[in-house]
């Protein structure tokens, strides 16, 4: 069964009020060849369908809806170089080689961002390296965030982190209520869905063939390689790449892999554009911030519009709670919003895993996988272009604890949902009373 993908809502985001026009591509009609047929027309379909072309092969992209439409351009636009399994852990649990190894992975997915960028010259993803704090809201979280930030100089040689006073962040955010913390100058921000259109956009003009409105409903082995059917047409390609992330379940064709993810709606708003006075004391230095709470919070700064968002919406639809919870908390850290409107609210799915981290690889001689971001998706899907165009070589990239051979199938795949519920309400509690 295919979902009826065109009935879903779309993202009414700051990204789409302030994006450059989307380029119109055809739907797939009629039969198709190609050395690659790569299904998602996201960071990671794009990236992989520019550096599977770089070298010398042919790939054609195909997307359900529209360049942009799941997580690559509905998220927040921020860069950081991390898992959601911290370095620290993974050193506990598989050593110290893959930490490092883990370290060098994470950091090359910032800089790839900077570098297709660069390449596509897309000058409107307004792409920022100032950097990320992590700001404490109690003396317990900060202790932590100093340890962890203290772990990682000593033994990843991270020198960069910087520990910051109560007095620091204040001047940071323009708010009160933090008591310290971690400055990451390697982390950034961009506008999402102008980075995701420009490489929409460079990928075409170099000749690669990107279909939208064309979802994949059947993906089907023959003798010479797989066939990737649409309603109106189909592909024939040695290799596929699967990479639909949380949207996975669109078609039959790749609603397997979403018993690998957890999906979990992430929900944003964004004020009206602040008054010059009130805009230059909040977040005057560009950074992108979070809390160090359970159901983290994170905001930052764009074109005088604060962009607050955070974990917490719950179902397949948009939630008026979600957004009402967003804005009491973003008022609760700046008080001087409590009386400007909200412009924007829009919501869309990130994709958990198991051990925290993405997966990528064969999962069998044909097919190729990437996916299970974790919430820091912008950085590490663009990466993973490269490496699964490596795979596609017949190379064997070290790609460390994401190798797919990890991915694991979520247990009682049907009581995900409660239990994420559940879960979420615990940790809520536990922010709630300081915990």
């Amino acid at each position: 069964m295919t979902r009826d993908w065109t009935a879903l809502p779309s993202a009414n985001s700051l990204w789409e009020a302030t994006a450059e026009p989307a380029r119109a591509f055809p739907v797939l009609s009629g039969e198709h060849q190609a050395d690659v047929v790569i299904i998602g027309a996201g960071y990671t379909g794009l990236s992989a369908a520019h550096h599977i072309a770089r070298s010398g092969l042919a790939p054609v992209v195909l997307e359900a809806n529209s360049p942009g439409w799941g997580a690559s351009g509905r998220n927040g636009g921020v860069i950081t170089a991390k898992f959601r399994l911290s370095f620290r852990e993974i050193d506990a649990v598989h050593g110290r080689a893959m930490a490092r190894r883990m370290y060098e992975i994470a950091h090359e997915s910032t800089d790839m961002v900077e570098e297709l960028v660069s390449e596509f010259g897309i000058t409107s993803a307004n792409l920022t390296r100032t950097g990320q704090v992590k700001a404490a809201h109690n003396e317990t979280t900060l202790k932590a965030a100093v340890d962890e930030a203290d772990w990682m100089t000593r033994e990843m040689g991270s020198a960069e982190v910087r520990i910051l006073s109560k007095g620091a962040v204040r001047d940071e955010t323009g708010s009160d209520v933090f008591v310290g913390g971690v400055l990451n100058p390697g982390s950034g921000g961009i506008h999402p869905l102008n980075y995701l259109r420009g490489l929409a956009d460079g990928v075409a003009r170099r000749g690669v063939p990107i279909f939208q409105q064309s979802p994949v409903i059947k993906l089907r082995r023959d003798k010479d390689g797989i066939v990737a059917e649409t309603p109106q047409g189909a592909v024939r390609a040695k290799q596929a790449i699967i990479a639909t992330n949380s949207y996975s379940d669109l078609t039959d064709a790749t609603a397997h892999m979403q018993r690998t993810l957890i999906p979990f709606r992430s929900a944003l708003i964004a004020t009206e554009k602040l008054p010059r006075n009130l805009a230059g004391m909040l977040m005057p230095t560009g950074r992108t911030y979070t809390e160090t709470k359970r159901m983290m919070r994170w905001f930052r700064m764009v074109d005088d519009h604060v962009i607050f968002g955070g974990r917490g919406a719950f179902g397949k639809q948009d939630s008026q709670a979600a957004f009402d919870a967003l804005r009491k908390a973003m008022v609760g850290i700046f008080p001087d919003l409590a009386d400007v409107p909200l412009a924007y609210k829009w919501s869309g799915l990130v994709a958990m895993t198991l051990d925290s981290v993405p997966h990528i690889g064969r999962i069998d001689d044909r097919t190729l996988v990437s996916m299970g971001y974790n919430g820091a998706g912008v950085a590490m899907s663009s990466l993973m272009g490269r490496y699964l165009a490596a795979f596609v070589r017949g190379e064997a990239p070290d790609v460390g604890l994401l190798d797919v051979s990890r991915m694991k199938a979520i247990p009682f795949y049907p009581l995900r949902e409660p239990a994420v519920r559940m879960v979420a309400g615990w940790y809520q509690f536990l922010d709630a009373i300081g915990q």
